[in-house]
């Protein structure tokens, strides 16, 4: 009877397998990308972090859902937590402590959902850099990296907002900043801060709900639409891939979907899952019991954002006080500046770099083959320049702590944080650059002479001497510099040099092509091309 009623429901399920398949042609599907190639190198994971943290997020927030109060009523604290019994408080953070003190796995769940928004936004920053650092923004993959880089903003305001719903102090200073920055923008900031608020800050009672579905409903909805845009294309374009042995910009190859990546991407799920559940269990984050509710007449000592923000503290510490009057209105520059004005046009440059690169060097190809950084030593050191400024101001948000430990006068690290907004990006442009042309030297000295052996021999004259030998095929591959002839703008040749639109254009690209050529490489052109004509090699 038990065989009977087993065959036929695996009949039924049969049945319904090729109805799908008929409708939707899901054999053809997965029989096309079935086999699809993913490279093994590890650096590709950086990405699936972003996603599998994303994806605890979603899970450990609806269980948070089920029990946390988007109000700002106020009430009287009557529960688990003595220290705070009698006080008033929102029924937010009341509902937060409840969550965190007697709701079975409530803390766990909350501390897991905290890290995996940390975890989250760091890796988006580390995959971003893996992306910019090796050009695989480069064409066909313009769109990605500006889904790329759209997806770190808005994690950005996803953590925001999430930081702030609990309404203790420490968010609760958070959200005041946040309402300086929005009156800070000329003319309408006023009206904002009140759409946004819903009245004169805090504005509690009307403001958490709508952040509340802001943090779960809109958000998150862009968030997954993204992703989703981010992954179909990817599997269009397919992974790039690094330069290797018999690997070419139209050839990628790599371990098939299945088996093997989703074997792979399975256990990494699980370990992604492991790690922040033992960050969860042993490492204490955001104990908002410590901090108390949010009294706008308070602040506490040393009160410092999640890391992801911490660059917006550190230039609104360091910005001198400037403010000016203009047709009656004040512009409070010493937060306009450094809280609207700078992250929009860091974000907005960032978005466009591929595109600001393109134009530079003039290569239109499409690109699967990865540059190692140090043959691509202008874009490197570029981004490095960026990754020490933006340090310096990550920096700069904890300069109250820094003179307290070390016993330094809080006005020398203001100082000393102004001058590294500008020298800290110069000097690690010069540095960085050095160093990738001293390792393409080393890389060409290689080539030239062969590896180190290790084995000393002795000549017929008594001399001693170490014996090269040939670099191994994968060797080879990655010491062998691609020398593509890219396009150098041309100076334009005219009879009577005048300053025409033309002519200024023509000039500005030809000193961009050659910032970026001059310095690719100096052995051979690098991954980006060579102003050598006579050294230049037109295949890939």
């Amino acid at each position: 009877m038990a065989g009977r009623m087993g065959r036929s429901t695996a009949e039924g399920l049969e049945k319904v397998a090729w109805g799908v398949n008929d409708r939707l042609g899901s054999t053809q599907f997965l029989h096309k990308n079935i086999g699809k190639a993913f490279p093994k190198h590890w650096s590709f994971l950086l990405g699936e972090i972003a996603l599998y943290s994303f994806i605890i997020l979603l899970i450990t927030g609806v269980y948070l859902t089920l029990f946390f109060k988007p109000s700002g009523a106020h009430i009287v604290y009557d529960g688990s937590y003595t220290s705070l019994n009698g006080l008033q408080m929102s029924e937010a953070y009341a509902s937060t402590l409840h969550i965190s003190f007697d709701v079975r796995g409530g803390l766990l769940m909350r501390q897991i959902h905290h890290w995996g928004a940390i975890v989250f936004l760091a890796a988006i920053s580390i995959h971003l850099m893996r992306i910019f650092f090796t050009g695989a923004f480069r064409k066909p993959r313009e769109i990605n990296w500006l889904i790329g880089v759209t997806l770190f903003v808005l994690a950005l305001a996803e953590g925001f907002a999430g930081y702030s719903l609990p309404d203790d102090l420490l968010s609760g200073t958070g959200l005041r900043i946040m309402q300086g920055i929005v009156m800070s923008i000329p003319v309408v900031g006023t009206y904002l801060s009140l759409w946004v608020f819903g009245g004169e800050f805090p504005a509690s009672e009307s403001f958490i709900p709508r952040l509340f579905t802001v943090h779960i409903l809109l958000i998150p909805g862009l968030l997954l639409a993204l992703i989703t845009a981010h992954l179909m294309i990817l599997w269009h374009q397919t992974h790039t891939i690094w330069p290797g042995k018999g690997r070419r910009e139209r050839l990628v190859s790599g371990e098939p979907t299945f088996p093997h990546f989703a074997a792979q991407s399975a256990a990494y799920f699980l370990f992604t899952f492991g790690v922040l559940a033992g960050m969860g269990a042993f490492l204490q984050i955001n104990p908002v019991w410590l901090y108390g509710p949010y009294e706008p007449d308070q602040i506490s000592i040393g009160s410092q954002p999640d890391w992801y923000v911490g660059f917006l503290e550190g230039s609104l510490r360091i910005m001198p006080p400037l403010e000016t009057t203009l047709f009656g209105h004040s512009i409070s520059w010493n937060v306009l500046l450094p809280a609207v004005i700078l992250p929009g046009v860091f974000f907005t440059l960032i978005a466009m770099y591929p595109f600001a690169e393109r134009w530079a060097t003039g290569d239109e190809r499409l690109h699967h083959l990865l540059d190692r950084p140090r043959n691509a030593a202008t874009r490197t050191a570029i981004g490095m320049a960026a990754v020490a400024w933006y340090g310096n101001l990550w920096a700069a948000g904890g300069n109250d702590i820094i003179a307290f430990v070390f016993g330094i006068p809080l006005y020398w690290t203001t100082w000393f944080f102004r001058v590294g907004f500008f020298a800290a990006p110069i000097l690690a442009f010069i540095v960085t650059r050095r160093i990738c042309l001293s390792l393409q030297r080393r890389d060409l000295q290689e080539r030239e002479e062969g590896v180190e052996s290790g084995l000393i021999s002795l000549s017929p004259e008594g001399g001693y001497s170490e014996r090269h030998e040939q670099p191994s095929d994968d060797q080879e591959a990655l010491l062998r510099t691609r020398r593509p002839g890219e396009l150098v703008a041309p100076y334009p040749n005219h009879l009577i040099p005048l300053p025409t639109p033309d002519r200024a254009r023509t000039q500005v690209r030809t000193r961009a092509n050659r910032f970026y050529m001059n310095y690719q490489a100096e052995s051979y052109g690098g991954g980006q091309g060579d102003l050598d004509p006579g050294s230049q090699d037109d295949g890939d």
